[in-house]
């Protein structure tokens, strides 16, 4: 599960169900105390002494957010056919519309019927408008450095100590093919304290006789593996060319490419999933 990929929309959506939950707790209904009479022993009820209302509004309301951010952090799930995400939206709208007509059939409304009306609109709202406007499309969680998940003193898999892939300063220096190891004070030909450098007859022998055979030699490949985000949420298929996605990238988390296939990219998750990226267009490297 990738809590990074919730948004901003996906915020609104846990705090519009955390406040319709509390609204279930709520009085029901309101009355006004006649003059001279004790009330103190009247307990007004609530939506859990109510089931009808109880499971139509409040607790459909809250299993809908709840479908909602599983669709977001564990994408491709479905129930009868429809994707977790519209399933819950579904389920919100239908909170909201049984919301409505209960409060206009009730005399005299009470703080937890009005305060859970409230809380299914913000939440439909969320819901429905969330991945359309921009500052709700936004990332719930700042991001992620890519250098972060990696333990103290530990470098990236296959990045030396204190380097990471796609960094400029992960790319080391590299010495041309048949030159030797930097030299100094204790290698073989280098200057020795108090006098000029001396050239061995022999090592300069050896030297240039294993040039042409390292100068043959080719590079292992031009691909790097390097870190990356996405600027929208883009669909990871699987390596066997299943139409079915595995995973959601989510924008302000940063994936590692391990390998690129014409213009596809093979990416892998931070909980080790591995699929085929097709759309690398906008990608932002590391």
């Amino acid at each position: 599960m990738n809590i990074r990929s919730l948004t901003r929309g996906d915020g609104v959506v846990i705090g519009a169900a955390v406040v319709l939950f509390i609204a279930s707790f709520l009085d029901f209904s309101s009355y006004d105390c006649p003059q001279g009479v004790d009330c103190s022993r009247f307990d007004s009820p609530n939506a859990w002494d109510s089931l009808g209302l109880l499971m139509s509004v409040f607790l459909a309301g809250v299993i809908g957010a709840a479908l909602l951010i599983v669709s977001r952090t564990m994408p491709g799930r479905k129930v009868v056919g429809l994707d977790l995400g519209q399933f819950g939206a579904a389920l919100t709208v239908f909170a909201l519309w049984t919301a409505f007509w209960t409060i206009l059939d009730v005399n005299s409304a009470g703080a937890g019927l009005i305060l859970g009306l409230l809380a299914t609109i913000v939440l439909v709202a969320g819901a429905v408008a969330g991945p359309m406007i921009p500052a709700l499309k936004a990332p719930l969680v700042s991001p992620a450095s890519p250098a972060q998940g990696v333990g103290a003193g530990q470098a990236p898999y296959g990045a030396g100590p204190g380097q990471g892939y796609g960094f400029p300063a992960g790319q080391q220096q590299q010495q041309p093919y048949g030159a030797q190891p930097s030299q100094g004070y204790g290698y073989p030909g280098a200057p020795q304290q108090g006098g000029p450098a001396q050239a061995d007859p022999a090592q300069a022998q050896q030297a240039q006789a294993q040039q042409p055979s390292q100068g043959g030699a080719a590079p292992a490949g031009d691909f790097t593996p390097f870190w990356f985000a996405v600027p929208v949420a883009r669909p990871l298929y699987g390596e066997d060319g299943s139409p079915n996605p595995i995973a959601e990238l989510a924008p302000g988390t940063w994936y590692l490419a391990v390998e690129q296939r014409g213009q596809s990219l093979i990416a892998q998750t931070q909980d080790g999933r591995r699929g085929v990226l097709q759309d690398t267009t906008g990608i932002q490297r590391g």
